[in-house]
């Protein structure tokens, strides 16, 4: 099966997930990946103006991992 496209959103949703299933607060997971709390946010918001140092740094917090692979073409 197919994987869907990742889009903002999408990471969003899976970044505030994990953020909530650590039992961390915005707030505390902003202090813990050294960003700004409105960075936690814009990328849980799916926001697309994310610069991608902030979003790398949230996502090893939480530790995550953003892959690049090449799609398969149909």
């Amino acid at each position: 099966m197919p994987r869907a496209n990742l889009t903002s959103e999408r990471l969003g949703e899976a970044v505030r997930a994990e953020r909530k299933r650590q039992g961390l607060d915005q707030r505390t997971l902003a202090l813990v990946a050294n960003v700004g709390e409105r960075s936690i946010y814009r990328i849980e918001n799916g926001e697309q103006t994310v610069r991608l140092d902030v979003l790398l740094r949230v996502l090893t917090a939480l530790g995550l991992q953003l892959d690049v692979v090449a799609r398969r073409r149909s």
